[in-house]
């Protein structure tokens, strides 16, 4: 597999993502079993066009769907969210941390509300540990403040079997007061929503989600270091196609912040794109807009054939587009 990069003006870089580019995600079919969301292909359904919108504020979904069977089908939709673990060492949005519908992901299908379930589950060293959480009454989203009050009432013989298990660890510390401890969460959340609808039968159904992205980051870049590669460039350049172009202009960006220009920090994005490839066939005209937001602001990602359509915004298109890979998008936010 060949790869390139290509920056329009500084503002953003795109590689080739194999030989057709593309977590947040994409809708896809679904069997419900006693263990939960299966996700399955389908022979029946076709994804006509998708518009997928993303910008750091809010995720803009919008499909088209086609049942070119002369029955109509009844199916299970899931819309899986991206996983959530706990104890990153990061600046991390995700919406209401005290809600179940943290994200306030929406659903409307043919001009029709929607109301979606939710299926959520928690693995830990890749095991499911839900009920584990559920029998001692601990919320499973890792960043909330209910959960972190469950996880202080712990009895010591439940706190050591959760540490045993790989759900929590301990932070010790002395801040002057005594050693204290906290206890963070280490578990993965896995969340889907879930409804049950009907294609008609060589109709069109249009279906759009809404919802706010859980958003992570740092509050340094920290794939560059006193202008030159520093530990994390080599996943950076893998995650998101970052090339010596977009090096070279962070490598500005520091000495300019260092002369009172803004201080520039790290923001991530996540997309599970592959899921568009359980519907029979290619997605028929697929297109991505990314909007940086703000001008200053720079971006890049694993994608090709992107083009700058705004200030903040650039787009791409494909026609019979399979998505093979997930979407990463990495944001170099400017600060005051």
């Amino acid at each position: 597999m060949r790869r390139w990069t290509i920056a329009f003006g500084a503002t953003l870089t795109a590689g080739l993502l194999l030989a057709a580019p593309p977590l947040f995600a994409n809708d896809t079919t679904a069997e419900l079993t006693t263990g939960g969301l299966v996700y399955v292909q389908t022979a029946d359904i076709t994804m006509a066009e998708e518009h997928l919108h993303l910008s750091r504020q809010e995720v803009r979904v919008d499909y088209t769907f086609r049942n070119d069977t002369d029955k109509d089908v009844e199916s299970v939709i899931a819309f899986p969210m991206p996983d959530i673990t706990g104890g990153a060492q990061s600046d991390i949005a995700y919406g209401d941390p005290e809600a179940d519908n943290f994200l306030g992901f929406t659903v409307i299908q043919d001009n029709r509300e929607i109301k979606p379930r939710l299926q959520q589950r928690i693995t830990a060293t890749g095991i499911d540990r839900t009920e584990d959480l559920v029998a001692q009454k601990v919320p499973l989203l890792p960043y909330s403040e209910r959960t972190a009050e469950a996880l202080k009432t712990l009895p010591d013989d439940v706190k050591a079997d959760f540490l045993a298990k790989g759900l929590i660890r301990i932070d010790r510390y002395d801040a002057g007061k005594g050693w204290q401890e906290d206890i963070i969460p280490a578990w993965t959340l896995r969340s889907a929503y879930w409804w049950k609808t009907t294609f008609p039968a060589q109709k069109p159904v249009k279906v759009s989600h809404r919802y706010k992205p859980s958003v992570g980051g740092t509050v340094a870049m920290t794939f560059i270091e006193n202008g030159k590669p520093a530990n994390e460039h080599a996943r950076y350049a893998e995650r998101y196609c970052i090339d010596d172009s977009f090096m070279k202009t962070a490598a500005k960006l520091q000495v300019a912040a260092t002369k009172g220009g803004p201080h520039y920090t790290e923001q991530w994005l996540s997309y599970v794109l592959t899921t568009g490839a359980n519907w029979s066939g290619p997605i028929g005209k697929f297109r991505l807009t990314i909007d940086k937001g703000n001008p200053k602001d720079y971006v890049s990602l694993c994608a090709t054939n992107i083009k700058k359509t705004g200030p903040t915004t650039f787009e791409m298109t494909a026609d019979d587009f399979t998505p093979e890979m997930d979407l990463h998008v990495l944001f170099l936010t400017a600060g005051e």
